[in-house]
């Protein structure tokens, strides 16, 4: 009961930051099923919103298991274990606009879904007209919640969400922002606890103007 207790608590303090945020929304409508989704991904991404700067601190046996494609050997793995910019470096450079030496690393993931790429960093700057490309560590201090959002419309996410939330609209939404499914079954219990709160407030509030 206690711990069922306090994960609920920890779901509505997440509301209520992000409702009292300044978030420049997207415009479309924010149902529940959307909301319910967004904010249950950005939990998942940021360990429960305190991480706003991926973390690349892999050991070697971590590195070939997550990053099988850039590294094939465990002496390869070896030589770049425990350094992030290495990490960043070899595995981001060359592609999504880094183009120039240790964009890899300069333009790591950051924000509540990570934002990758200064491809991606320079499109975010010109819509929150703020230059993230000269100061990248904005999206992770000031723009967290906003390059999620941001994300989520020009992937064109929105209108999965809006397929519902059952297992297999997770999973497609999940696939989008991860590549894959890692870490499915937490994305799904955090979905289903956000929509029953958020369906919950709606329809208290509903039930106020029904009766005002």
């Amino acid at each position: 009961f206690i711990k069922r207790k306090c994960n609920r608590c920890g779901i509505r303090n997440n509301l209520r930051t992000y409702k009292n945020s300044t978030m420049k929304l997207p415009t479309q409508a924010f149902t529940v099923e959307r909301k319910a989704h967004f904010l249950a991904q950005c939990d998942h991404e940021s360990m429960g919103f305190k991480r706003t700067v991926e973390n690349l601190n892999y050991s070697a046996k971590a590195l070939l298991l997550t990053f099988p494609k850039y590294y094939k050997s465990l002496q390869e793995a070896q030589e770049h274990e425990r350094n992030p910019m290495l990490i960043a470096n070899k595995v981001y450079g060359g592609r999504m606009g880094n183009n120039t030496i240790n964009d890899g690393y300069t333009y790591r993931g950051r924000g509540y879904i990570q934002l990758t790429g200064k491809s991606n960093y320079q499109l975010f700057s010109k819509y929150i007209n703020d230059d993230c490309v000269k100061y990248p560590d904005l999206v992770a201090d000031k723009y967290a919640l906003e390059s999620a959002a941001w994300y989520f419309d020009v992937c064109g996410i929105w209108s999965v969400c809006d397929r519902g939330i059952t297992h297999s609209d997770i999973a497609a939404v999940t696939r989008i922002i991860n590549g894959g499914t890692n870490g499915l079954a937490h994305r799904i219990e955090l979905t289903q606890k956000y929509y029953n709160e958020l369906k919950r407030s709606n329809d208290f509030l509903e039930n106020l103007r029904k009766n005002s």
